[in-house]
């Protein structure tokens, strides 16, 4: 079973995660990362990486959050493949470690 990028990531972009990732299943978004469920290989190279904590195995996402296995799957045919990592968003800071940030999501 694929992972999912959950709600942590919005607003920070961290792109550790990018980096480590083998098979370039990572999309970007303005501000969101998703993983294509259809490329994840489960190495799990990239879940240790997330300073957010917000790669989640797609049947461990919590119930809450149950709605980004959908979203990561969408989203992973609509935005571009991003395979290095770059700089989080400017105020990443910011946005680490709040909860209940979906109404943030940028999709394009």
């Amino acid at each position: 079973m694929a992972y999912v990028v959950t709600e942590g990531c919005i607003g920070c972009k961290y792109t550790d995660c990018v980096e480590v990732c083998p098979v370039d299943c990572f999309h970007e978004g303005p501000n969101f990362l998703v993983i294509d469920p259809q490329v994840c290989i489960d190495c799990t190279l990239c879940v240790d990486e997330c300073p957010e904590n917000a790669i989640v195995e797609a049947g461990e996402v919590p119930a809450a959050q149950a709605h980004f296995v959908e979203l990561n799957a969408r989203y992973a045919h609509v935005w571009p493949v991003i395979a290095e990592r770059r700089e989080p968003l400017p105020d990443a800071g910011l946005w680490s470690g709040i909860s209940q940030k979906l109404a943030q999501l940028k999709e394009a």
